[in-house]
């Protein structure tokens, strides 16, 4: 009769522990209603160990509609758990998928190809400057990799040469020994523009059938591949036109066109510095998100305010710089360099006579329509002029992007130190590349500083644009960088929480047999 009076209680507490430790459904927990005191008595008893699995097997087999994990602090603790863990099953990529980040592989093999393009960028000045360009007057994009063989290959290949108006007005006299000279420049030229192409397209499709690429590099690095397609276009539409009388004009020196001289360059220059960005941009994009919490602290200081001016400087700055180095190969298309040759004087004053500058010669219409654009372009001694003026613009604007950044208190304190570094480092180059061009201009444009003069203006171009990826904040970096730090807080968070359910376990477990 006693126990039959004090069962109701501890049938009431039982079902209430039940509830607040979430571990029993209701289906369950009416079996265990409706089963003996006796029974009840013994389960009670049984070791912990048996008790701990016989919980955790209800837990998970319980399919009761009428659940609801919220009514419990071990409940809406799960909830919290899947609801941190569902937005990185969602931002998991597929395994056909891109991913999100290219590889440093791919970055090291763009710096590769980026400076066997700066090498062949120089090659090539030196290909002009030594009047090699026109001594192969074919293209021949698959059987021209082939050198001539025997003597007789070689006097096929001179006999075409003899036909050129260089030949004929300049190199009349040449031997086949002389000729071997300037022929082996050309084709050590077109050859290596093979190479370029070759050792850039195969890796290109490699990296994107294995996925080693996001889906935008993917992208980026076709363009880069139609590009030097059609730079080797360029390159032979420009050396036609220095193949034919036609193209040239009366009593002139046989030359390439400058007008296609300065589009082969600067599509060089496009795809070089194409290559160097991407480049760092990848080892930049890895980095910052490998590391969020600091990447996420340097994207966000680089977001401010006060460098929004300072970027929009660096991105004018280079601009700038293109435009005079193309201002450099109408220059070199002209052979304007001969005219002038002291600094800063032009003769005897600043600027040489107006006569000179705007010469009715260079018209081509009756009108003088066209008297401005066609001297800027045409006439040697305002290409000449017109580079000297945007040259001395452009060390104007580098040692002015130096003082801002020097002096300007708030760019000064939220500039990086590696914003800061690369900002002096355009010092010097810009420096570098004044002293060769006057120096060019002083010693009647010798081989070596002409060569130097170019590869300079190169360097300064990559120069800026290292400058530019290290204050740049693309939007989709700083959304991977994002995303990162928000996995690592949901994995810190997941860990805290799961620490705190197993205690709230053992404390539900612990309750009863305690009591």
């Amino acid at each position: 009769m006693a126990t039959a009076i004090l069962m109701p209680p501890l049938r009431a507490r039982l079902a209430l522990k039940a509830q607040e430790a979430a571990f029993t459904c209701r289906r369950c927990l009416h079996q265990q209603q409706s089963t003996s005191p006796t029974l009840r008595l013994l389960r009670q008893q049984r070791p912990l160990s048996r008790r701990l699995e016989q919980l955790q097997h209800s837990r998970l087999q319980s399919t009761a509609p009428t659940y609801q994990p919220s009514s419990s602090p071990l409940g809406a603790l799960s909830q919290t758990i899947t609801r941190n863990a569902a937005p990185h099953t969602k931002s998991a990529p597929k395994a056909s998928s891109f991913p999100d980040t290219s590889s440093k592989s791919v970055a090291y093999w763009l710096l590769a190809s980026a400076t066997s393009v700066f090498g062949i960028v120089v090659f090539g000045g030196l290909t002009r400057l030594t009047e090699s360009g026109l001594s192969i007057t074919e293209w021949r994009p698959v059987t021209g990799s082939f050198p001539p063989r025997n003597q007789e290959d070689w006097e096929s290949e001179f006999a075409l040469y003899r036909q050129s108006p260089e030949f004929k007005m300049l190199n009349s006299r040449m031997t086949v020994e002389e000729f071997k000279k300037i022929y082996w420049m050309e084709w050590t030229h077109r050859l290596w523009g093979r190479v370029v192409g070759i050792t850039f397209l195969v890796p290109t499709l490699y990296f994107i059938a294995r996925k080693r690429v996001s889906a935008p590099m993917a992208r980026r690095l076709l363009g880069i591949c139609g590009l030097i397609g059609f730079q080797g276009f360029i390159g032979w539409w420009m050396v036609k036109s220095g193949l034919k009388d036609d193209l040239l004009e009366t009593g002139s020196h046989p030359r390439v066109s400058q007008y296609r001289l300065a589009t082969h360059l600067g599509t060089a220059f496009i795809a070089y510095l194409a290559m160097l960005w991407n480049g760092l941009h990848i080892l930049r994009e890895n980095r910052l998100v490998n590391n969020p919490a600091e990447g996420a602290k340097l994207l966000d200081t680089l977001r401010h305010s006060s460098l929004r001016p300072f970027r929009r400087y660096v991105a004018a700055l280079s601009g700038l710089i293109f435009v005079t180095a193309m201002s450099g190969a109408l220059v070199a298309g002209l052979d304007a360099g001969l005219v002038y040759n002291n600094f800063p004087w032009m003769g005897q004053n600043i600027l040489p006579p107006k006569r000179e500058l705007l010469d009715p010669f260079y018209s081509h219409t009756p009108d003088n329509s066209d008297l401005v654009w066609r001297n800027m372009f045409e006439n040697p001694v305002l290409a000449q002029l017109d580079h000297r003026v945007l040259a001395t613009t452009t060390f104007t604007a580098v040692l002015s992007l130096w003082a801002y950044a020097r002096y300007n208190p708030a760019v000064r304190s939220m500039l990086p130190r590696s914003g800061r570094v690369a900002v002096l480092g355009l010092v010097h180059l810009v420096s570098l590349q004044v002293v060769l061009g006057i120096s060019t201009l002083w010693y009647l444009v010798p081989t070596h500083l002409a060569s130097a003069h170019q590869a300079g203006a190169l360097a300064l171009l990559s120069g800026v644009v290292v400058l530019g990826s290290r204050v740049w904040v693309p939007k989709r970096t700083l959304r991977l960088v994002q995303q990162a730090a928000a996995q690592l807080q949901g994995k810190s968070g997941g860990q805290v929480a799961k620490g705190g359910s197993e205690a709230v376990m053992r404390a539900k477990i612990w309750r009863p047999i305690s009591s």
